[in-house]
């Protein structure tokens, strides 16, 4: 059939257009291309580089890292030292090994190393005031003052909200004791990860807003997914951080970074229009939850330096730091008990000593639980479920092992090869829980949220254990899936009652 006449103009147009972009877009890559490599080329030469390995033009080290960068890290400081460098993109990124170099950053220069690179996927979490991604500044240290000041208002040291702190923790505890129990009807198996996250997310709204949510409350649901969905794209921020150029033109990067936005764009909208119900039935002379703190610091304290705009940003934070590194340690822990039955006999056993089947048992049972103490300890430091921190910049110019590390260096925390240093742990990659004596400061260098979390992973944890028996799968354990916190892959567990 022949062509019309505007068909025959149409066809020509598409034909000779596509043959004019095509070459014009590879002439665009190849010079893009060159002028990186001169750049490279000419940093080489001004620049004195640490010690690392070679770097790609454009890309640098990126498709090196594979997907559990932390092993990688510790591969390369056995060749490069515990202090090197690599490249990510354009970034020039140094990352600190080993407990030496680590406790000189964080504990001897904490002030040099408190700076967070000026990151775009930073800047979109907690409305861009988040106090965990943003900067070391005056502003920074009152709004790790309210943040503290409030963990500490409802915590289990504070004797005047511990007991509504516990109700909570033990409310859900035992949920999960009959939602497991149902769940393994009839010997089945079961994959207890969304009952974890449900657990953590119901435990943090109630402390932050005051409420428990039914599993079928609509609200409820749609923030579960949202949490789901943030684990999912998290990745992808990374990515644009350090590599911006792959927002230019479509490629399945840009597509989840958009979703990764507007994540947090709900995310956040979620958390206002609570603040907002908390301002407006806010009563000074009673103090109902975490957010009700938060507004009586910042909007009525009489030293507050930041605008009422951070309370939102402040909730946002308690209850992203609280819900994802929960629900991981308690999946770790539960995989952990149904890998080793011998360590599960000997935890049950201490604390039917100690506790009982005759009461409920509370925080003042932890001293006497030693092992269960160092069980949590080893699974923290054997995991190591956040394995990298959230990056860090340097404030100043700083040396470390006799290496220069120049002011808004972006520093990568490979907090694995601390927990897994072969001369600082006998056999590191063993699961022991004997190994760990409870000594002070033997997690001085991880996160101290973690450290914060451990009461109230007693007290469910001991709720578990009263009541259920996991039985092991060992062969459904196939590692981790590697999103901002190491989480492992999917497991099947199945419960029996011991009441």
């Amino acid at each position: 059939m022949a062509l019309t006449e505007a068909e025959f103009e149409s066809g020509s147009i598409m034909k000779e257009w596509g043959g004019q972009v095509q070459p014009a877009l590879i002439a665009s890559f190849i010079i893009l291309f060159f002028l990186e490599a001169c750049l490279w080329v000419r940093n080489l030469t001004i620049k004195k580089r640490l010690p690392g390995p070679f770097a790609w033009p454009l890309v640098g080290n990126a498709m090196q890292l594979g997907q559990m960068p932390h092993i990688t890290f510790s591969k390369l400081a056995k060749k490069y030292g515990n202090v090197y460098q690599i490249r990510l993109g354009r970034s020039d990124i140094v990352v600190l090994n080993g407990d030496v170099a680590i406790r000189k950053a964080l504990i001897e220069h904490s002030t040099e190393f408190a700076g967070r690179p000026n990151f775009l996927s930073f800047q979109m979490i907690s409305g861009g005031r988040s106090m965990v991604f943003s900067s070391y500044s005056k502003q920074w240290k009152v709004h790790r003052k309210v943040a503290q000041s409030t963990l500490r208002a409802f915590s289990m040291a504070n004797t005047q909200t511990k007991q509504t702190f516990e109700q909570h923790v033990v409310g859900e505890a035992m949920d999960l004791v009959q939602k497991f129990l149902r769940l393994s009807a009839d010997r089945r198996d079961f994959n207890p990860s969304h009952e974890f996250t449900v657990a953590a997310a119901n435990v943090i709204c109630a402390l932050c807003f005051g409420k428990r949510y039914g599993l079928d409350d609509p609200e409820f649901r749609t923030l579960l997914k949202r949490v789901e969905k943030f684990g999912e794209t998290v990745g992808a921020g990374s990515l644009v951080d350090v590599m911006p150029w792959l927002q230019s033109f479509p490629n399945p990067v840009r597509s989840v970074y958009q979703n990764f936005k507007l994540i947090n764009e709900e995310f956040f909208a979620y958390v206002k229009d609570k603040v907002v119900q908390h301002r407006d039935t806010y009563d000074p002379e009673v103090t109902r939850d975490m957010s009700d703190a938060i507004i009586g610091v910042i909007e009525h304290g009489k030293e507050s330096m930041l605008t009422k705009d951070f309370v939102e940003s402040t909730v946002t934070d308690l209850i992203g730091a609280g819900q994802d590194t929960v629900s991981t340690v308690m999946q770790w822990i539960l995989l952990l008990l149904a890998k080793y039955p011998s360590i599960q006999t000997k935890l049950q056993e201490q604390i039917d000593k100690v506790v009982g089947r005759d009461r409920l048992p509370s925080i003042e049972d932890k001293s006497n639980l030693a092992y269960l103490d160092a069980f949590i300890y080893e699974t923290m430091r054997y995991t190591s479920f956040v394995p990298v921190t959230i990056p860090h910049s340097t404030t100043s110019d700083v040396t470390i092992e006799g290496l220069h590390i120049p002011k808004d260096t972006v520093v990568f925390i490979n907090q694995w090869s601390v927990n897994h240093d072969p001369q600082k742990w006998q056999d590191p990659h063993i699961f022991n829980p004997q190994e760990q004596p409870g000594l002070p400061g033997r997690l001085h260098l991880r996160n101290h949220a973690l450290h914060q979390l451990r009461p109230r992973h007693h007290t469910a944890l001991h709720h578990l254990r009263r009541h259920h028996r996991r039985s092991p799968h060992p062969q459904r354990h196939r590692g981790v899936h590697q999103p901002m916190v190491r989480q492992p892959r999917p497991s099947k567990v199945a419960g029996s009652s011991h009441l």
